[in-house]
């Protein structure tokens, strides 16, 4: 396998394993990858950090057993996830992609110190 294939094989497993544990962050992961190849434009980026994340979200769901999901206590979250997806899909055209990268980047800052010490 040459080289590139292989970071981005690892960037994907990467992804998939911190989506599976933690139930988010593959993007965290994805992004900066992305941005590396230098395959896609940036305004790609987002897109397809977004469209790999759905698959592997639906893997991890199943290997965790769908039986086990709170579907009572998810609904509700489910159903602003949808309209706030919708709403930042659309937005997101709207904002040069350096600024959707320093959001990432702050959220993700935000995250882990409230984790680490909240």
């Amino acid at each position: 396998m040459e080289k590139g294939k292989v970071k981005i094989t690892l960037a994907a497993v990467a992804a998939g394993a911190v989506n599976g544990l933690l139930g988010a962050g593959g993007g965290m992961i994805l992004v900066p990858a992305l941005s590396l190849s230098g395959e896609l434009e940036e305004n790609e980026i987002f897109p397809a950090s977004v469209s790999m994340i759905l698959p592997a979200c639906l893997v991890s769901l199943v290997a965790a057993g769908i039986p086990s999901l709170p579907w009572r206590d998810a609904a509700p979250y489910l159903a602003g996830s949808a309209i706030g997806g919708i709403a930042a899909g659309l937005t997101a055209k709207k904002i040069p992609t350096k600024y959707l990268h320093k959001i990432l980047g702050a959220f993700i800052l935000f995250a882990g110190v409230r984790y680490l010490w909240g």
